[in-house]
């Protein structure tokens, strides 16, 4: 991981914070998901560019997997 330095409007600043905050993910992570979804595919890697797009809400959810997947068995 590189670690970078950007400069923002207190606008876009405020409203990304707020955004990251309803979506339960870090600050830091959202600027990622908008920045990949920016970016071109890389055709090699192209399953890629999902990764990471989706949110269960459940901080825990990957230690569950199957249970966010498949959901619960009746």
């Amino acid at each position: 991981m590189v670690r970078t330095q950007i400069s923002l409007s207190r606008d876009d600043y405020a409203a990304a914070k707020r955004e990251a905050r309803r979506l339960g993910i870090s600050f830091a992570e959202l600027l990622r998901h908008s920045l990949r979804s920016a970016l071109p595919v890389d055709h090699r890697r192209a399953w890629m560019r999902h990764a990471g797009m989706l949110a269960s809400g459940e901080p825990q959810s990957s230690r569950r997997i199957d249970k966010v997947v498949y959901g619960v068995k009746p």
